[in-house]
């Protein structure tokens, strides 16, 4: 049995457009993104209790068959687990809240067992065993027990509220959760975990590769991001040049706690190019651009090699946001029913208006970073 955290993943919430000013990823003088509105996805914690069983959990039905079973599975390798209530419930996992002992925990059960959904759970498994062994240098939830084969995870539950709630924050975090959450990640991007517990799971040439290929990017934009990424590779030497980062260094996946930052949801930790976890930040603070310029200046402090990994890591990423809300907006244009990614509640603007509006800022954030890329393949 291992230890480990907090909820892996978070109920979505409801979305408020505000209009948001970003900062260049360049360090040339920051240019102010377009005025536009962001919506996102917002974790929600359940609040620790000792509540029974009956009245919090639904066992009734199809999907009550779903939960004994999921339960049972939790059970298997965590005997003392005593469900409360459902966190968080999806097509692909269930997320329960339940005690254990005297301390809350968090399970996390696979309901899709597709290859793709077991390798991620798998993935986060290996991530908080190893972490059993070599502590990172960030706080992060103690693993209770896991079973690979069966893709369960309990770890425990930790305190503190998000840095953000939503995916993209609809107003600037406070200064103070910003600078805590860049620290806690410029501290794990400085460390190096032993050789082999982790591998590289992003392949830069086939990603660009793809994304081109669905008409994300240009023909302009496969030449550069490949002569920048040959360039990276010519100043790492055999060395090679990465960095271990987080994967999803959303603030929604960063706890603000009294005894600092813990970073939650490791299903995607491994070895990056310099500057992802950096990369995913400046994509959601699109209403902090004094943040994306700090962003910016580290990133760039490393030297050309490290600018050029960050404008790469930054492509990439604006480029998977824009192609998941795309998706997300044409879903709702089908749907009767706008499908958003939390909850509405009173006042609220329509999702499919939501999702449209942060769109067009991902597009903005996208072109800045373009013309970032084509200024750095022009200096060498």
């Amino acid at each position: 049995m291992y230890a480990a955290s907090s909820s892996v993943s978070a109920p979505p919430r409801s979305l408020h457009p505000r209009p948001a000013a970003g900062g260049g990823p360049y360090l040339a003088p920051a240019r102010p993104a377009a005025p536009v509105l962001g919506a996102g996805r917002a974790r929600r914690g359940a609040v620790p209790g000792t509540q029974p069983l009956s009245g919090r959990i639904d066992l009734s039905g199809a999907q009550g068959a779903q939960l004994r079973t999921a339960i049972a599975s939790v059970h298997r390798i965590c005997p003392e687990f005593a469900p409360v209530q459902v966190l968080r419930r999806s097509g692909r996992s269930v997320l329960l809240v339940g005690t254990t002992g005297r301390s809350t925990a968090v399970a996390k059960c696979l309901l899709d067992h597709s290859p793709a959904w077991a390798e991620r759970i798998r993935h986060e498994i290996v991530a908080y065993r190893s972490f059993v062994r070599h502590r990172p240098p960030v706080r992060v939830p103690r693993l209770i027990a896991a079973d690979p084969d069966n893709c369960t995870l309990v770890i425990e539950r930790m305190p503190g509220r998000p840095a953000a709630l939503q995916r993209h924050p609809l107003e600037a975090p406070p200064r103070a959760d910003i600078r805590a959450a860049l620290g806690a990640i410029c501290r794990l991007g400085a460390w190096r975990p032993p050789a082999g517990t982790f591998d590289a799971p992003l392949d830069y040439g086939a990603r660009i590769s793809r994304y081109h290929e669905l008409g994300l990017l240009t023909d302009r934009d496969l030449g550069d991001l490949q002569k920048l990424l040959h360039g990276i590779a010519q100043a790492a030497g055999r060395q090679g040049m990465g960095q271990f980062c987080h994967g999803d260094a959303l603030l929604s996946n960063i706890l603000m706690s009294p005894a600092g930052p813990v970073l939650v949801d490791w299903e995607h930790a491994g070895w990056y190019l310099p500057g992802y976890d950096l990369a995913t930040l400046w994509a959601v603070l699109g209403d902090a651009p004094a943040a994306r310029r700090q962003i910016s200046q580290i990133a760039q402090s490393g030297g050309p090699a490290a600018r050029d990994a960050f404008l790469v890591n930054l492509m990439l990423v604006l480029t998977r946001e824009i192609r998941t809300y795309e998706t997300a907006v044409q879903r709702s244009m089908h749907d009767t029913a706008p499908a958003a990614p939390g909850a509405a509640h009173p006042g609220a603007a329509p999702s499919g208006e939501e999702q449209r509006l942060l769109l067009r800022r991902l597009h903005d954030d996208c072109q800045l970073a373009r013309r970032a890329v084509r200024a750095a393949v022009g200096t060498r």
